[in-house]
């Protein structure tokens, strides 16, 4: 008796850290490693976020932000907004932030500079 084996659809859930085969590329324009590709040794999670481990030209390890590269994905918001929005909302809302604390600044200035404070002399 013969067993039927049907392809699955289903996704791996884990990358093979093994695979030796495996590259990336540095995709941050203002990285100084920018365009370029290495073998991906390790992805793990180190200060709060995702970094791949490679080794340089001279047999370094070193690691990298996983988001600086294509090892990351593409980026959600970028799928869903086709490429038409330049800023994502994480970024607007800290600088809506910025721009709030600094127009308090300038309030808290003005106020300073309107009212000297009066010698007692």
């Amino acid at each position: 008796m013969s067993v039927l084996r049907v392809p699955s659809n289903k996704q791996p859930t884990t990358d093979d850290q093994l695979d030796p085969y495996k590259v990336f590329r540095v995709t941050h324009p203002f990285h100084p490693l920018y365009g370029r590709e290495f073998a991906l040794i390790e992805r793990r999670s180190a200060w709060g976020e995702e970094r791949v481990y490679f080794h340089d030209d001279s047999g370094r390890l070193r690691r990298i932000a996983a988001a600086w590269t294509n090892a990351a994905g593409p980026d959600p918001f970028d799928m869903v907004s086709g490429g038409r929005s330049h800023f994502r909302i994480d970024d607007l809302l800290q600088l809506v932030a910025l721009i709030q604390r600094h127009n308090a600044a300038q309030r808290l200035s003005k106020v300073t500079h309107c009212h000297p404070s009066v010698s007692s002399k």
